[in-house]
């Protein structure tokens, strides 16, 4: 036990994970709703304890982690599948829902933005098992999957989603063309870029719908209108909060970063219904309400650590992955909720120990 923690304080990495947890659970001292501290606190443990038990000088081999892979997509895909289910049970009522920033039921307590990140993390596992470990016997059939986990994303069109499997493909073509030196493999993915959402936008009315109420709902955004029920408009508006609870509180303010955004609701938009009162949805911004500019540059500092971990097999897919962790934590707040805690934490030290190794099976020393 004492050497997995020596390991574990040793690696940047693993105790920068962890230091996502330790800077809200220092703010005790100045916090004045424990209540809620000790609720972040809870949230965020396996951000802690996660890193300790990674740490260890254990290691399964590259068949047992590509079982791993396996089971993980084949839970994504049941998970979609219920999800289209009931999609499909109610479509003509879901299409109307898709105009008032509603979408469809998800697994993971209806959390489509958490849904829709698993989605696409099964995007990117699936084309690194079909490019470092599956034989091609069952190459088809992991490609089946991906194909069907795109479709899925532009069918839920949950934004998350969306962005970051595109983020995904535009770094594939530069990865095609700076790396490999493939151009013919670079205007064909291009081509599929392209034709991806202008194919969506008129085979999929759930992706058409959502393009039609994020313009509206962003013009309102642009107008400084507030309107109730609002989704990006909100979560603007939210941002807006959040800075100006730094601004105000360089030092932070610890777990009371939520009763001081709401403060800064109620004194500039009085009309606004308790429903549509969001933290700062941005995670660097809750880090700064957490502990002032010392929480902000800490938080950038943490995601840029992985960046820099020595990984043995397929950096690139290392390096997309935690690219697209870190841009939905820069819109959203998901290591505030229990299921975002888990994804990140599990998704990530599960690739730092897969890709650890390398293909002829030796123990990762990172």
């Amino acid at each position: 036990m004492l050497k997995q923690l020596v390991s574990f304080l040793r690696n940047p990495f693993l105790f920068g994970m962890s230091f996502l947890f330790l800077i809200p659970f220092i703010t005790w001292f100045w916090t004045d709703d424990k209540s809620m501290w000790m609720h972040f606190v809870r949230i965020k443990l396996p951000l802690f304890l996660f890193p300790i038990a990674f740490a260890g000088n254990w290691q399964l081999s590259a068949r047992q982690w590509s079982l791993v892979a396996y089971i993980f997509l084949i839970l994504v895909f049941a998970g979609c599948c219920w999800s289209l289910w009931q999609y499909v049970q109610n479509i003509h009522s879901i299409h109307e829902q898709y105009l008032k920033a509603k979408v469809f039921p998800t697994p993971l307590e209806n959390d489509h933005v958490r849904f829709s990140l698993m989605v696409c993390i099964a995007v990117v596992c699936s084309v690194l098992l079909m490019m470092e470990y599956i034989p091609k016997t069952k190459w088809l059939l992991v490609a089946g999957l991906c194909i069907f986990f795109i479709v899925y994303l532009h069918v839920l069109s949950a934004r998350t989603g969306l962005v970051s499997l595109y983020i995904f493909l535009l770094l594939t073509v530069l990865y095609l063309l700076l790396k490999l030196r493939k151009t013919k493999w670079v205007i064909s993915l291009l081509v599929l870029i392209i034709a991806m959402p202008v194919a969506a936008w008129f085979f999929f009315p759930t992706f058409q719908n959502r393009i039609h109420y994020n313009v509206y709902d962003l013009s309102n955004a642009r107008e400084n209108k507030y309107v109730p029920g609002g989704n990006d408009a909100n979560r603007i508006l939210s941002l807006k909060a959040g800075w100006n609870v730094l601004r105000e509180h360089p030092f932070g303010v610890g777990a009371d970063v939520v009763d001081k955004t709401y403060e800064w609701y109620d004194k500039n938009i009085p009309a606004m219904v308790e429903t549509d009162k969001l933290s700062p949805s941005s995670e660097p911004l809750m880090y700064a309400g957490f502990a002032g500019w010392i929480g902000f540059f800490s938080f950038f500092v943490i995601m840029l650590l992985p960046f820099f971990q020595r990984i043995k097999t397929n950096y690139f897919s290392w390096f997309v992955l935690n690219l697209i962790m870190a841009f939905s934590l820069l819109f959203d707040i998901g290591i505030e909720v229990q299921f975002g805690v888990f994804i990140y934490a599990f998704i990530v030290l599960w690739w730092w120990k897969w890709l650890g190794i390398s293909r002829g099976n030796e123990p990762a020393t990172s």
